[in-house]
């Protein structure tokens, strides 16, 4: 039996793939920086073996997975080739990977890992499911039926993929430093979509979906009239949020999810079309309900003096305005604070105007200096631009949380792609 070695093994995808091997009874080990990462604690939780970056890992007999933040030059991967080891991209691996089940690819500009997640939580509480999730959970089963798997368009890495179906959630301008334009990232779907061998679930609100041609069936979801699922009467309550389903416009089944806001809806709306599809019962859906979230997708701790705390991914302008939108939509009578790190130079020249404009939606701003990603080291910009656009926007710098203490009664919105999260741990440390 082989040895997997992860080079990068703490990145989202990676960790996740490890764990699904691991659970599915392969050797796995991998390599990366030694400053903590949330993605590592359930490689340890599993007794994966975590080894700094070395050359001297590389030894004969391993398969090697390397995640794609590194380049030909990293020293391992160039023992690896050295030693003509067997050698894959993180993508390429996993798109070998996932012949082996009946396997759901979920992309889309925004939404891929809170739609994994709940396509994975609802089809495993059914029938044996490995999935992969963009937040760095994994989990394999060795009699699975399903592999349910994020896939992202960066880089065009979901071309690797042959998926049975693919659940598409929106097309956007994003990734500015490959993407040229929005016709762009179309291009790149439409490729993705030709790969498809049984159905496509794909968002009919979205106008670039709409052009979308297939080989296979394409199901339509969404809001609007002429979908193949629709969503109506939309209520939301303590519970969370409650809708009934329409099928070519007859009542399917009313469903209730945890969650707010009408990507959420959209969300659930396409597992149930994807699982109604594959011929699952409305009750055996219906365990959408207790969905439990996914890592850094509005993931709320209930703090002092009425605060609601909430770390969340959100780095693309329509992704802060979903997670201020469900925040308003859970706690009506709070004050909304957001607490927003940019994510990359490129991303905040290009949308510095759509950044502005989203944050406004909140009451107070916070703005923490620009994440800088491994693609990028500096930029010709600072935080001091965007902060020039919203009236009344702040900078946090660290050591000076304290300043969120006067925010009582409020829910402060931890927003970023980055390291958002130790402003947070930081502002707990205060108490």
């Amino acid at each position: 039996m082989p040895t997997y070695h992860f080079i990068g093994i703490k990145g989202t995808g990676m960790s996740a793939l490890a764990q699904i091997l691991h659970d599915s009874g392969e050797n796995v080990q991998g390599s990366d920086i030694e400053k903590h990462i949330f993605t590592e604690d359930a490689l340890k939780e599993k007794n994966i073996r975590i080894l700094p970056f070395d050359k001297g890992n590389i030894t004969e007999g391993l398969t090697i997975i390397a995640g794609n933040a590194f380049n030909d030059e990293h020293e391992e991967i160039v023992k690896a080739k050295e030693l003509g080891l067997e050698f894959y991209r993180y993508h390429e691996f996993l798109g070998e990977w996932a012949t082996r089940y009946t396997s759901v690819a979920v992309t889309g500009a925004h939404g891929k890992t809170s739609t994994t997640g709940l396509l994975a939580h609802t089809l495993k509480n059914n029938v044996p499911t490995s999935y992969l999730i963009g937040d760095g959970t994994g989990h394999g089963h060795p009699e699975s039926q399903y592999f349910v798997f994020e896939a992202c368009e960066y880089r065009r890495h979901f071309l690797a993929y042959k998926p049975d179906y693919a659940i598409m959630t929106n097309i956007d301008f994003d990734h500015p430093d490959y993407f040229r334009s929005v016709e762009d990232v179309f291009d790149a779907f439409q490729s993705m979509a030709l790969n498809v061998k049984k159905g496509i679930i794909a968002c009919g609100d979205d106008e670039y979906l709409q052009q979308i041609q297939a080989k296979v069936p394409v199901v339509y979801y969404g809001f609007t009239e002429g979908n193949d699922f629709q969503a109506k009467h939309i209520q939301e309550s303590e519970e969370g949020t409650t809708f009934d389903v329409y099928v070519r416009s007859t009542y399917y089944e009313t469903f209730t999810i945890p969650t707010y806001g009408n990507h959420s809806v959209l969300n659930a709306l396409s597992v149930i079309a994807l699982m109604q599809y594959e011929g699952f019962k409305a009750q055996q859906i219906r365990d959408l309900k207790t969905f439990p979230g996914v890592k850094r997708r509005f993931t709320e701790t209930e703090w002092k003096n009425g605060q609601i705390l909430i770390d969340d991914y959100a780095h693309h302008p329509k992704e802060i305005e979903a997670t201020i939108d469900s925040a308003r939509k859970k706690y009506p009578n709070k004050d909304i604070v957001a607490v927003f790190q940019p994510h990359t130079f490129t991303r905040t020249k290009q949308f510095i105007d759509e950044f502005a404009e989203a944050l406004s939606q909140a009451d107070y701003i916070y703005l923490c200096d620009i994440f800088a990603s491994a693609r990028e080291k500096s930029g010709n910009l600072t935080i001091d631009h965007l902060k020039e656009k919203i009236d009344g926007a702040q900078l946090l710098l660290e050591g000076e949380t304290n300043i969120l203490q006067q925010h009582q009664n409020s829910v402060l919105l931890f927003m970023g792609a980055g390291d958002i999260q130790k402003y947070e741990e930081e502002f707990k440390q205060l108490a």
